[in-house]
């Protein structure tokens, strides 16, 4: 015989009661081996008498039984035998077996997916006060699934579900109230929610009330705050609030800069598939940065977001597939995911791309392949590859000069050195563009500026000529040294011609301005 002194007295009592068929005796004696009041906790035997008592009709024990064969929890997972006791105590009036029917017609669990009765339940429970039924009747009216779409009803049944302290709807109400969707825009209120549901420990409010202090959006900025919501939403799994925790740890936002912070919550995010996580997981490996260097993990991290269609994750795979570093060199492989990428905007793998086509790496040599993905990434303001595009469109004859010069310019302007000789040489020779000596020298100047030799050399001889700007020996002498010291072997007569015509004085000055 069992050890009865085991038992609680109240347990003994229900157990005598449920031994002799009555069915809250037995309904209660479930409850009691749940949750272990009492008496070792057994679900198997739990299910044993929910069992019983929901065989002689209670609704509260054929929904406890449902959610037992829901769960698999002591009995093995049924979920047509779920909706069936579903069912029976729905039909008894049951609140919460009304809403749990809704759900598995909802997604089609043990029962034939059909939106029209999920609705059904949804709005028996939802007015009989189920707050989790409120809300779903209220997304159901928001998205207009399943009946017609209806903001304000949706509205009313989420502010219903929220009065009653349900965190998914007082989320919502303060993102309605957030965006104006359905109300009137109200900062002060949208807080209000989301404070109520991250109180109660919603992540997603958590999340985005941690959003808010990180960016002073409706609130003041502040790093503490943003940081206790990211935390709270992080430790119970929220990848989000797992990624910004890290970027702020990584670039020392509202708290001290601490790499190792930083990857230890990349790696929490990461590990539940967030792509950027994952990239940025990739790049501490591939440069050590809070980790041990490996660049065999960093692909296999990059390779884990790219597979995911982050854009700058396969860039990233693509340049180690083309280097060999920490995977096997395979060109043709870097090239297809540098294409993904830069068929996704990604601008630096458009401009890789146009260079892999130019010159036939891992990719058929095409110019006018290249040609388009240069004009793709010269289309976003890439400066380098603007003056690829010029290029390509001179050696081509592909376009009129005139478009050639135009793209040279945006280049230019963005100090791209290259590009602003290359144009001096167009105002020079008046190629694609009027003669123009003065718009020559000055592009020169800017080129040389910036140790472009061959513009150096012609700024020389543009100083010493009076072209594009009055005539200036030390000017011409200074330049042209810097030009023949990088290598133009012209520069050294022009220099030796430039000096004869100079004084001492001049020499002099000139031979300052080279240390200046």
């Amino acid at each position: 015989m069992p050890d009865t002194s085991l038992y609680s007295a109240e347990f003994l009592r229900v157990k005598g009661l449920a031994e002799r068929g009555v069915a809250e005796a037995q309904h209660s004696l479930g409850f009691m081996y749940v949750n272990g009041q009492g008496v070792a906790q057994s679900d198997e035997l739990a299910v044993r008498w929910y069992r019983l008592a929901a065989t002689a009709n209670l609704a509260q024990a054929q929904y406890n039984l449902g959610v037992m064969l829901q769960k698999g929890q002591g009995v093995t997972q049924d979920f047509m035998l779920a909706a069936h006791w579903y069912e029976r105590a729905a039909s008894q009036g049951y609140a919460l077996a009304q809403y749990n029917l809704g759900w598995l017609y909802a997604k089609g669990q043990g029962v034939a997916q059909d939106v029209g009765r999920a609705l059904h339940w949804f709005r028996l429970a939802a007015e009989q006060g189920e707050p989790g039924a409120q809300h779903n009747l209220g997304m159901m009216y928001d998205t207009g699934k399943g009946v017609a779409q209806d903001q304000d009803a949706a509205l009313d049944w989420y502010r219903r579900a929220a009065t009653q302290g349900y965190a998914r709807s007082q989320y919502s109400l303060g993102l309605r109230y957030d965006s104006g969707q359905g109300v009137a825009r109200d900062p002060a209120q949208a807080l209000e929610w989301l404070r109520k549901a991250a109180l109660q420990g919603y992540a997603p409010a958590q999340f985005n009330l941690g959003l808010r202090y990180d960016k002073g959006q409706d609130v003041e900025a502040d790093g503490e705050q943003a940081m206790l919501w990211y935390g709270r939403a992080g430790i119970q799994g929220h990848a989000s609030s797992q990624f910004n925790l890290a970027l702020m740890y990584d670039t020392g936002h509202g708290v001290p800069q601490d790499d190792a912070l930083a990857a230890i919550w990349y790696r929490r995010a990461a590990q539940q598939g967030h792509a950027g996580a994952q990239d940025s997981l990739g790049m501490r490996h591939e440069h050590g940065q809070g980790v041990v260097q490996d660049a065999a993990q960093a692909a296999i991290w990059y390779r884990r977001a790219a597979e995911q269609g982050l854009p700058v994750a396969q860039y990233h795979l693509g340049q180690l597939l083309d280097t060999g570093n920490g995977v096997e060199r395979d060109a043709v492989e870097a090239t297809a995911w540098y294409r993904k990428a830069a068929e996704q905007g990604h601008l630096r793998a458009q401009f890789d791309l146009g260079l892999r086509h130019e010159n036939g790496i891992g990719a058929a040599q095409d110019s006018v392949q290249a040609l388009g993905w240069y004009r793709r990434a010269a289309a976003q303001g890439y400066a380098a590859a603007q003056y690829m595009v010029a290029t390509l469109l001179d050696r081509l004859d592909l376009g009129d000069p005139a478009e050639a010069t135009d793209w040279l310019h945006k280049a230019a302007d963005q100090k791209h050195a290259l590009a602003q000789f290359e144009l001096g040489l167009r105002y020079d020779c008046a190629k694609g563009a009027d003669k123009d000596y003065e718009a020559a020298h000055f592009w020169y100047l800017c080129a040389a500026r910036q140790g472009h030799a061959r513009a150096q050399f012609n700024l020389g001889v543009m100083y010493a000529a009076g072209q594009g700007a009055p005539r200036d020996l030390v000017e011409a002498y200074a330049w042209l040294h810097r030009a023949g010291g990088a290598g133009i072997r012209p520069a050294r007569d022009y220099l030796a011609r430039t000096a004869r015509r100079m004084d001492a004085q001049q020499l002099s000055l000139a031979e300052s301005l080279l240390h200046a």
